[in-house]
């Protein structure tokens, strides 16, 4: 008896045991089951999200396109309005200058706030938007930090003057930005490297309220400024400093440029950089910079590009102290920006522009279509005039060539 319980409690642990693992694997059935559905079902709404986001990219464009073609077709309209607003704001600009210089940094804080955005959606439907990693703008979102939360940070103004009125300030000259009224691209490049200076000229030498308040906590008011009057804290915090900071900005533009998006910009010849439109330009001209550019080989240009851009920043950056020292220095080279800035203007209108007209004057021509023989001549036919009694006498014979 005792055996064939035995048997009957082992033939019940089986059946138990079995059922248990049927059970089991039907859950890992269902499991598996469910998770393929998931994943279907994720991959359907991938794949919807990515043709809505095709859709939507393609409708931008297209609303992008429509909308260029329609500034194409009201170009002379708009070309007027730009230099009638530029020419007022810049005007306005001037006058606040001379009569509130207290005031024209939150015209720069302005400034930055409306154009640098709209500037980046329209260098976005360009291929231009790597430009806004330029040093630049990164040199502009440090001035704007600066007046907006450190005012009165002493050693963060003298690093921002020195941007301002070191490499910003020279690229006016060196590489030929105009002051164009009827070009808002033209007009917000200049402003971009201009407004800086003249904000920090405005602070360093007019607005003796702001500065007053920039000294160190714990340290008696003086009439001089800056407070600490050595000539090794100068350079530290004009030349020394910016120029760490200038070398790490090099480094993140080249890490993101050069590597990060490096197969993106392979892909797209399209896609513009600093480096591209430098090199195209150059090339075309075979001028000293292309020239300079090759002395180590056309595989090494990306270096030379560094190398001459840091040489380039250097310069400049020593510059900045004499010109922090002396107010006449300072006022002088106010004067060269702003001229050199107008110069190329009228350079750009009166040499550039009418070559740009009649080129695209010519692409007009050459995208209208030829109408066929017939109709030529139906034309022609329709344009002719009948013939006047003169035009039937007979005026003999042509004389002989």
């Amino acid at each position: 008896m005792s055996g064939n319980e035995d048997n009957g409690m082992e033939e019940t642990n089986g059946d138990s045991f079995g059922k248990v693992k049927q059970r089991f694997k039907d859950r890992t059935l269902k499991v598996a089951q469910t998770k393929e559905m998931l994943s279907k079902q994720a991959v359907k709404s991938k794949e919807m999200l990515s043709k809505q986001a095709v859709k939507s990219k393609e409708m931008l464009s297209k609303q992008a396109d429509k909308i260029a073609k329609q500034a194409e077709e009201h170009e002379r309209f708009i070309n007027k309005v730009t230099h009638f607003l530029g020419v007022i704001a810049f005007g306005t600009f001037c006058f606040l200058l001379g009569a509130r210089p207290q005031d024209i940094r939150y015209v720069y804080c302005l400034f930055y706030f409306i154009f640098v955005p709209l500037r980046w959606i329209y260098y976005r439907y360009k291929k231009w938007h790597y430009y806004l990693l330029d040093f630049c703008y990164y040199a502009n979102t440090i001035f704007l930090v600066m007046l907006l939360f450190y005012p009165k940070n002493e050693k963060l103004f003298m690093v921002s003057f020195s941007f301002a009125e070191g490499p910003l300030a020279w690229a006016l000259i060196v590489w030929r930005c105009s002051l164009v009224f009827s070009s808002v691209d033209k007009l917000v490049s200049v402003l971009i490297h201009l407004l800086p200076g003249l904000v920090f000229f405005t602070i360093r030498w007019w607005d003796p309220a702001f500065f007053e308040a920039m000294h160190p906590e714990g340290t008696a008011k003086r009439a001089s400024w800056p407070y600490v009057e050595d000539r090794s804290y100068l350079w530290t915090w004009l030349f020394v400093v910016p120029l760490a900071a200038y070398t790490l900005w090099q480094i993140l533009y080249f890490l993101i440029v050069n590597v990060l998006r490096r197969q993106r910009l392979l892909r797209d010849p399209e896609v513009m950089t600093s480096y591209r439109e430098l090199s195209k330009k150059a090339q075309k001209a075979n001028n000293l910079w292309w020239r300079l550019s090759g002395l180590l080989g056309d595989q090494n240009r990306m270096f030379m590009y560094i190398l001459l851009q840091a040489v380039f920043t250097v310069a400049t950056m020593a510059l900045t102290v004499p010109i922090f020292l002396s107010y006449e220095l300072h006022v002088i080279f106010q004067v060269l920006k702003v001229s050199a800035s107008v110069w190329n203007g009228g350079s750009f209108l009166l040499e550039v522009m009418p070559r740009q007209v009649v080129l695209k004057e010519k692409k007009k021509s050459e995208k209208q279509p030829i109408p066929p023989a017939p109709q030529v001549q139906a034309l022609v036919a329709e344009e002719t005039p009948p013939p006047s009694p003169l035009d039937t006498v007979d005026m003999g014979e042509p004389l002989s060539q």
